[in-house]
């Protein structure tokens, strides 16, 4: 068990569902681990009684470095006006933070694409997000987020520089 761990603890208290809708396998965790991974998250809830209503606390209480860091910097971006690209599982739990300590933030983060990890619907259904692309891939490390950059870019062309009907003398018929 590594980082989803922790993840799966931070999505299940701020989205309010039980942990078997986030804990999935991970990085290959094998499957008749998983209800031992699922009882772990149970228990770091349990004992660590995490405010749903405090993001600091449910990092302080089940959360990890990583995952603090990760919103800071999801935070520190948005507060320059800055847009984050998420990437995977890791990235829309810290994102789940960060609206938690500052909900200005939420505009300010677009979904690269659906990790395949088992809680990634209920952070990005609670985030309001609707990812670019659907690969399947369980592992966040930028490769979703590198993909998505063309989409990206497009989008601000044609948002920034596209020309309108009426701009360009055009008529359509009636």
């Amino acid at each position: 068990m590594g980082n989803t761990t922790p993840a799966a603890a931070i999505v299940s208290v701020l989205c309010h569902v039980d942990p078997q809708l986030t804990v999935g396998v991970g990085a290959n965790l094998p499957t008749d681990k998983l209800a031992h991974k699922v009882a772990v998250v149970r228990k770091a809830i349990e004992v660590n009684q995490p405010d749903s209503n405090d993001g600091i606390d449910v990092l302080a209480k089940v959360g990890g470095f990583d995952l603090g860091g990760m919103a800071g910097v999801m935070i520190g971006a948005a507060s320059a006006g800055v847009p984050v690209v998420l990437d995977g599982f890791l990235s829309y739990a810290a994102a789940l933070i960060a609206i938690q300590i500052a909900p200005n933030a939420r505009p300010y983060l677009i979904s690269s694409h659906r990790s395949a990890e088992y809680g990634a619907g209920v952070a990005l259904n609670n985030l309001g997000l609707k990812p670019y692309l659907d690969m399947e891939m369980r592992l966040g490390e930028g490769s979703g987020a590198a993909m998505a950059f063309p989409i990206i870019d497009a989008a601000c062309v044609m948002a920034n520089q596209m020309g309108t009907l009426a701009g360009s003398n055009i008529e359509l018929p009636v």
